[in-house]
């Protein structure tokens, strides 16, 4: 969605345009004129996959088969990372930090230019880890010498304090760890902190979740899972020496950016309330390739409650109050209560209800297990469907029942796809019931047709049979 020029063009979004220039300004107005912070985060090592899955760029993979990993010995792969950082941070002149990424290098060391590399004794996938995120930090510090970086941390834990100290790492980037778990060890991760201090690095940032992060196909945001998550970072807060300046802890939100814009206002209004070291970071789904997280409607009530927590040192009644003066209710699973609030209560809150009622029906056992339904294993069998027999009356029989349900799920869709069009393009309507809704329906609609092909056989039509 980035409008990325030159060499880059071929980045940008081909489902819809990308956020024009003035739209990003417009939105860093908003952000600064309630005393937020844009940070910019681009992927710089892993999670390239929006990138390296152009031909124009393949050789600039680790491996072939993998699309997200950079291929570090390539001079080509770190101009092309630069020029990226510069054609953002070029539109983000008020920006103080930026985010470089550098998480989940999976493919790091496969590829035969690495693995020639680490044939010299004493040379690490570690090292080469390092020296990368290195010369990624200097570039930009070259140019922009004031400009703090961040980096995810995963790819530095199994590192040894030695190693890290070695590199030069130390003083150019602060790290940020992430954990999303509601069940976060958090003696384990003070530890972490503890050895990243050790080596120098006493900055360091926190990352939490308030959507996304549960499974890849999760619809409806779970208030209190993103909770325990955040009361767990708390401990972790409460826990540190005074050595560590902990700067902050980003709430991210699984999503894809495109639609944002129309819910934005309430989200600022929120973060406005809470203190400076808070903020929010959207990320592309489980990665480029993966399907839509849950949408931006269906977790505010749970980003409210997560930032009201931090705000109060836990979910207090004074917190929960909070949220349901804000958003009418903490859990968007409360139905009754949301759907008693006004359309106007937050952007997003008719669709979040619609969103709910939709996946219960369709995770309910007579969707999911129809082909259980007693009329289906007693009269419609793999057998039966191999000798291409059935039961005139039993067929008619399944299809109403099938139908009744089908009808209702529709139904729904349509309201959904209604309120989904008031915020979101059509192309990200299409692609979430494509993703969310035919692959429920799907075997059931399979069903059908294989009964509509036997009767056939049969010369049996569906009107002789009605």
């Amino acid at each position: 969605m980035f409008p990325y020029e030159g060499e880059l063009k071929v980045l940008q979004s081909t489902t819809q345009p990308p956020y024009r220039r003035d739209e990003i300004v417009s939105i860093q107005d908003a952000a600064y004129s309630r005393g937020l912070e844009i940070i910019p985060l681009v992927q710089t090592f892993g999670h390239l996959e929006f990138v390296l899955k152009h031909e124009v760029f393949r050789d600039l993979r680790e491996v072939d088969y993998c699309l997200g990993t950079l291929n570090p010995h390539r001079d080509a792969g770190v101009r092309l990372v630069q020029e990226m950082l510069q054609q953002v941070m070029k539109l983000h002149p008020k920006s103080t930090s930026l985010h470089i990424g550098a998480d989940e290098v999976y493919m790091l060391g496969h590829g035969d230019e690495s693995k020639h590399w680490l044939d010299v004794p004493g040379r690490s996938v570690h090292q080469l880890f390092l020296s990368h995120v290195i010369k990624v930090a200097k570039g930009v510090q070259e140019s922009a010498p004031n400009l703090n970086l961040i980096m995810w941390d995963d790819m530095l834990r199994s590192i040894t304090p030695e190693t890290i100290k070695e590199s030069g790492l130390v003083g150019l980037v602060q790290p940020m760890l992430w954990d999303y778990s509601p069940t976060l060890d958090v003696e384990n991760t003070v530890m972490l902190m503890e050895r990243y201090k050790s080596v120098g690095m006493s900055q360091q940032w926190a990352a939490s979740s308030f959507k996304g992060s549960t499974t890849v196909h999760t619809c409806v945001t779970s208030t209190q899972r993103h909770l325990d998550n955040h009361l767990q970072w708390l401990k972790v807060a409460s826990s540190l020496s005074a050595g560590i300046k902990l700067q902050g802890i980003a709430l991210t939100g699984w999503q894809r950016l495109d639609g944002i814009l129309t819910i934005t206002r309430i989200t600022i209004v929120l973060l406005a309330k809470t203190t400076t070291c808070m903020f929010l970071c959207f990320l592309l789904r489980y990665d480029h390739l993966s399907i839509l997280c849950e949408l931006m409607p269906v977790g505010l009530p749970s980003l409210g409650s997560c930032l009201q927590t931090l705000l109060h040192g836990g979910f207090t009644e004074e917190a929960q109050k909070k949220v349901v003066e804000t958003l009418g209710t903490v859990d968007v699973e409360d139905n009754e209560r949301l759907s008693s609030r006004t359309s106007s209560s937050f952007a997003g809150a008719k669709l979040a209800e619609l969103i709910v009622k939709l996946t219960s029906l369709l995770e309910s056992a007579e969707l999911r297990h129809f082909q259980n339904n007693m009329f289906v294993r007693g009269w419609f069998t793999p057998y039966h469907r191999q000798k291409k027999t059935i039961n005139p009356l039993i067929a008619q029989q399944i299809k109403t029942q099938a139908k009744i349900i089908l009808d209702a799920v529709e139904s729904q869709v349509q309201e959904v796809r209604g309120e989904m069009c008031l915020l979101y393009s059509d192309s990200t309507v299409q692609e979430w019931v494509d993703q969310h809704i035919t692959p429920v329906l799907e075997p059931l609609h399979n069903l059908l047709r294989e009964i509509e092909t036997v009767l056939n056989e049969m010369g049996l039509c569906t009107e002789s049979i009605s």
